[in-house]
């Protein structure tokens, strides 16, 4: 239901019922600031803005999505 959603973001195994062995959840602002790079994983994780389970839950490597100019 909007403005929620679930999406496979990296590649990996896929899933279909049932909680995934993967998951990270987080609010809107902060996957935006995340994304844009304004915010690291590691100071999000500190903050206990993102929970995070599984070990390819760490995206990390993968962020920011955009480069701020």
């Amino acid at each position: 239901m909007p403005p929620f959603a679930a999406v496979q973001c990296v590649e990996g195994p896929r899933h279909t019922r049932g909680t995934p062995p993967n998951v990270v959840e987080t609010d809107p602002r902060t996957w935006l600031e995340l994304a844009t790079g304004t915010l690291t994983w590691s100071e999000a994780e500190a903050a206990g803005r993102i929970t995070a389970s599984g070990n390819r839950a760490d995206l990390a490597p993968h962020l920011p999505l955009l480069r701020m100019a």
